[in-house]
């Protein structure tokens, strides 16, 4: 059976649009999850307060959800919009489009639960510091969204920019890519980063004259958190504007796919592991404020070691884009 190049282009714009919303529903769901689980056992522990404890939960749900609503947006976009391009590299981009938001909301809605749950129990212990505790889970629930915010601009992209003067091969598989390096890096940013932020969260109700130490070694160590997925952004945005020679050759395609596949899946390992060394150091800084510096020290340089993994999925990238 033979198909129009409308109707190929309108299938992948289906097929896209199910696929953000399909994976962009895991992660909010699992994150409100979580912070509806620990906002019960906070309840049970502390009824009195109950109704400050439900407000949070509402809250932190609300945060994590933003991801979920990146991934409605792009969907809505791609089922709706009249898409006058008739060109099968429009097919493609609508397709990595798909991917990319997908792939992107999964960890930032997993990581802003952490901060939401950590923030219902620290109300139930120190209730005086509800307050505190809700502006620290608003920040670092928000810089996990960084990483979905991410996807989101290059699936717009994807979704918006004309790609039909570049040569079907091979840049049909770099759109692809471009989707894949940025929505899969973004898993493990999202989830570090809410990890920091949980545990600092956690760590403010333990202490609460330890916010200001706290909140600054969740921010450092979140910032750190983000860089594989801005690794993934750089490796995409090559692979969105870099003009590849036309080429009927399958390796050339296969290269630029495998780069975006590349720092895709090595930038979530990194995001996850810079996130448990921030965790330890926000978690312990409240513990012992004395020696903050050290263990802010002791992170950065445990972060600088597991970022590497991600550096060396990046230059494997790269020569795959710009020398193979």
């Amino acid at each position: 059976m033979e198909f129009e190049t409308q109707t190929i282009v309108r299938m992948c714009a289906y097929t896209g649009g199910g696929i953000a919303m399909g994976l962009g529903a895991v992660g909010a769901a699992i994150g409100e999850g979580y912070t509806a689980s620990e906002a019960n056992l906070a309840v049970s522990r502390s009824p009195k307060i109950s109704g400050d404890i439900f407000k949070n939960m509402l809250v932190g749900q609300a945060v994590a959800e933003s991801a979920s609503i990146f991934a409605l947006v792009i969907a809505i976009l791609m089922l709706f919009l009249d898409i006058q391009t008739a060109h099968v590299l429009k097919a493609s981009a609508l397709f990595g489009a798909g991917l990319c938001i997908g792939f992107g909301a999964i960890g930032a809605g997993i990581g802003s639960g952490f901060p939401g749950g950590q923030a219902c129990a620290g109300i139930s212990r120190q209730p005086a510091a509800a307050s505190q505790l809700t502006t620290n889970m608003l920040i670092g629930s928000a810089v996990c969204q960084t990483p979905a915010i991410f996807s989101m601009v290059v699936a717009l992209m994807l979704i918006f920019i004309d790609f039909s003067n570049a040569p079907l091969y091979p840049t049909w598989a770099a759109l692809i890519g471009a989707g894949l390096s940025t929505g899969m890096a973004a898993i493990g940013s999202g989830y570090g980063g809410g990890l920091a932020a949980g545990a600092s969260c956690e760590g403010i109700a333990r202490q609460p004259n330890s916010v200001g130490n706290v909140t600054t070694t969740m921010l450092v160590g979140q910032a750190v958190s983000q860089t594989p997925s801005i690794f993934g952004l750089l490796v995409s945005f090559i692979l969105l504007f870099k003009t590849f020679p036309q080429s009927g050759a399958l390796s050339a395609s296969m290269a630029l796919l495998g780069a975006g596949l590349c720092m895709g899946l090595g930038g979530i390992g990194p995001g996850i592991g810079n996130g448990m060394a921030a965790e330890g150091a926000v978690k312990w800084v409240a513990r012992n404020m004395n020696h903050a510096g050290e263990l802010m020290r002791t992170m950065l340089v445990g972060q600088a070691v597991s970022q590497s993994t991600a550096i060396y999925a990046m230059v494997v990238s790269l020569v795959l884009i710009f020398v193979i």
